[in-house]
Formats: C-alpha cells, sequence, structure tokens
C-alpha cells in the first residue's frame, strides 16, 4: 500500500489512524473555532494526528430552503484562520473544478463528495492540484467501482488519494455499511478511511436528513477492528442545533471517549504501542 504523507502525518502501511473531524459546515467564526481548539486539544492529549474538516459550502442539501453556507469569502477566511491558529492541516470538499481552483489555495486535503465520486473532470482537476484527494465512496458504488475513480486521479500522476466508506444505500432513506468494503478498497493500494457520521443518515427522509447518532460508536469501533487508516468524524457542540446534518454529528462531548476506545482497538489491531 502507498503511504500518502502530510507533513508528519501519515496515512496507511500500519501508522496509526488518523482522524479527519470537524463540523459538517462553517457556521459561524466561534463555533468552529471553539471545535477546532476542542478536537485539537483532546487529540494532542492523545497523540492522534488530526486533520481538521468544514465545509465551505452545502450544494447538495435535500430542501431549497436549508442553509448552504456563508458567503464563500467569510467562509474561506474562517477556514484559513483555523488552520493558521492552531496549526492543523486542513480538508474541505469541492463540487465544481472552478472550487478546486479556490480551495487548492489553502486547504491540504481536496474532498470529493460522494455524490460527486464518478465525475471526471471534478476527479482530474482536483488531481492536478498535487494535493491529497479524499474521494467518498459514492452510496450508489459498489467498493469494486472505486477502483475506476481511482484511476481518474491517478492519471494526472498524482497517487495522493485516499478511499472513504460512508455507507450504502439500502431501499429508500436508509444506509447500510458493508465492512468488507475496507477491504476491497485498500486493495486498489490506496488508506482507507470510515466516515462513521454520514454512514448513520437517514437520507432525505422528511424535508430534511435525518439520521441515528447511537450507531457512530459501534460502526467507528467496527471499522476500526477491520482496520483503517484514517476515521471520518462530522462533530459539533451542539448537533441538535447544527445547521446541517444536525441528526448524524457526534457531540462534540462525547469524542473524547470514543477516541480512547478506537485508539485502544487501533493499536491491538496494527500491534503498536
Amino acid at each position: 500500500m502507498k503511504t500518502v504523507e502530510l507533513n508528519n502525518i501519515k496515512f496507511g502501511n500500519g501508522n496509526p489512524f488518523v482522524l479527519i473531524a470537524g463540523p459538517c459546515v462553517v457556521e459561524n467564526r466561534s463555533m468552529t473555532f471553539e471545535t477546532a481548539e476542542a478536537i485539537k486539544k483532546i487529540t494532542d492529549e492523545l497523540s492522534i494526528p488530526f486533520v481538521f474538516k468544514s465545509s465551505f459550502k452545502k450544494a447538495n442539501r435535500t430542501n431549497l430552503n436549508s442553509f448552504v453556507g456563508l458567503e464563500e469569502e467569510e467562509a474561506f477566511e474562517i477556514l484559513k484562520s483555523v488552520k493558521e491558529t492552531f496549526n492543523i492541516p486542513l480538508v474541505t470538499d469541492v463540487h465544481t473544478e472552478s472550487d478546486v481552483l479556490k480551495v487548492k489555495e489553502f486547504a491540504d486535503i481536496i474532498q470529493i463528495p460522494a455524490f460527486l465520486s464518478r465525475q471526471t473532470d471534478l476527479l482530474l482537476s482536483a488531481g492536478n492540484t498535487g494535493k491529497i484527494v479524499n474521494i467518498k465512496k459514492g452510496q450508489f458504488m459498489a467498493p469494486e467501482d472505486m477502483r475506476h475513480t481511482t484511476e481518474k486521479v491517478a492519471s494526472t500522476k498524482n497517487e495522493k488519494i485516499l478511499l472513504t466508506e460512508r455507507g450504502t444505500t439500502f431501499g429508500y432513506h436508509n444506509l447500510v455499511v458493508d465492512m468488507r468494503s475496507l477491504v476491497i478498497m485498500r486493495e486498489f493500494g490506496y488508506p482507507v478511511v470510515m466516515d462513521a457520521t454520514h454512514s448513520v443518515q437517514i437520507p432525505s427522509g422528511t424535508e430534511v436528513s435525518g439520521g441515528q447518532p447511537k450507531f457512530i460508536s459501534p460502526l467507528a469501533k467496527a471499522a476500526a477492528a477491520v482496520g483503517i487508516d484514517a476515521l471520518f468524524l462530522e462533530v459539533h457542540p451542539d448537533p441538535s442545533k447544527a445547521l446541517s446534518d444536525a441528526a448524524s454529528q457526534l457531540k462534540l462531548s462525547d469524542l473524547k471517549n470514543l477516541l480512547i476506545e478506537i485508539s485502544a482497538i487501533d493499536k491491538t489491531v496494527k500491534g503498536y504501542v
């Protein structure tokens, strides 16, 4: 397997898991800073590599009237400030080729949303930045299909690729996680990531997507037991008040205990101290 490196962080090849975490979307400066600072403190204490995640906008909301994001430049400025203030790498997602050109100036990892995981021009544009590209497996895709997705990015001579499991459509308004997908996607030679929060969504069940956050912990621990190179969690100080994915984000106060459990499993599976 290829080791994907980001500063002093290493994804894959038996290295300790990396935490990719933060609020679903940049709602405002204070909440974003509060969350980043708290996660940084926890991960420093537990010696867990940490990449901060937040979307500058959400282009695939269920309802036309749902919160999409702040003004673009304001969201960018907040993300840049978080990165500089806490000295942490940053991942944000893109929806268009023009998005890629904008975020490549400050994002360390460019994330391809699950709904767009087959969009060839978007994948090529992300690959051409030379940045790490995290591709979320589409809810409509079998893990075997992700081989073609990786080949698109790799065709740009960029093999800094991460592959993320986030559940597969199972009937209407339901997702399931097939843990075999983590094994299958790793066979392509790239590190694999488990998104334990989007995996508990109930997509588009009503006016907004629902969720079952009580299953975040069991799914994360099961994935760690299978073997993952990174864990993706959307985390919010008060998920009930979140402006996006309120029903599926992990409460910030629950993060530390979950990470302690994941770290113990990760050490057992990979055999490090």
